[in-house]
């Protein structure tokens, strides 16, 4: 019995409850592993309610960062030190990253989105099109105006929420955007450099959803990202694919952002391909 599985067996029985590994877990650990890191990264589940105590304990027993995502993005802000600038402008926090004695909240969701992206085409000048107005809408938009895009749609079927969106990246950004109620199939227009879809339309196990959007206006050379890991070839890679569109799927997202992490928290650069690799096993891509 390998060491790694008492250490898991002693921390299950320490927590009273499993540790599952999810596929974030699987591709940090990874890189660990690559770069002769002896650290780890654990799955803890952790109520609202023991949401302040967690940070406590995090600071107490010396942690060096964490993730944290739903529920929990913006009620950690009020047990921080202080914040990033993008989860400052968002409002929102998914790593925590220890700086001397204060514990400081940063957004890697759009840095990773924006890391990716800049592997087909830099966003400066860029006209922009995100379906969805959600938290991963949120953050991408911002990074994306961070990174000098030209001008932003909105294409979101909650009017109210895509004018929230809208009106805060008009506050707070040096960006143009535009809001656009998402009804029946949504035609991109003409001069539209990236269209990313940033909502969960697609997600396993709802495979064959089918984003709402006119496939013949998708033209030879744009960029179209799908935030979507898995399944990593959503129907609308495939649709991108076969117009001549560049496409990134929803694996260059998400590791780039656990690159940002990894990086924040111990200081090295880590390999991309590593972590790739292992979510591609996860994922059977």
């Amino acid at each position: 019995m390998s060491k790694e599985l008492n250490f898991k067996q002693e921390l299950t029985a320490a927590f009273g409850q499993p540790i599952a590994e999810n596929p974030t877990q699987v591709m940090v650990e990874a890189a660990y592993r690559h770069h002769n890191l002896d650290w780890r990264y654990l799955t803890i589940e952790v109520s609202p309610e023991g949401l302040k105590d967690a940070v406590a304990g995090a600071r107490a027993m010396g942690f060096r960062g964490f993730n944290c995502t739903i529920p929990h993005k913006v009620a950690v802000i009020e047990h921080l030190d202080g914040l990033g600038e993008s989860a400052s402008l968002m409002g929102a926090v998914n790593c925590v990253v220890r700086r001397g004695d204060r514990m400081i909240g940063e957004n890697t969701d759009g840095k990773g989105f924006v890391e990716s992206l800049r592997t087909l085409t830099d966003p400066e000048g860029k006209k922009v099109v995100i379906f969805g107005a959600g938290g991963a809408a949120r953050a991408i938009s911002v990074e994306v105006a961070l990174a000098g895009a030209s001008h932003i749609t909105i294409v979101n079927r909650s009017e109210a929420r895509g004018n929230e969106l809208v009106s805060l990246l008009k506050a707070k950004l040096p960006v143009g955007v535009s809001f656009v109620p998402w009804k029946g199939d949504y035609s991109i227009s003409d001069g539209t450099d990236v269209v990313i879809n940033a909502t969960s339309i697609g997600l396993f196990p709802d495979v064959e959803a089918r984003l709402a959007l006119d496939t013949s206006t998708l033209k030879e050379g744009m960029v179209v990202a799908d935030v979507i890991p898995n399944p990593p070839t959503t129907r609308l890679v495939s649709d991108a694919r076969s117009r001549g569109c560049r496409v990134i799927d929803g694996l260059g997202m998400l590791v780039n952002q656990g690159v940002i992490g990894i990086k924040y928290w111990t200081g090295v650069d880590p390999d991309p391909s590593v972590m790739r690799r292992a979510l591609e096993e996860v994922f059977g891509a």
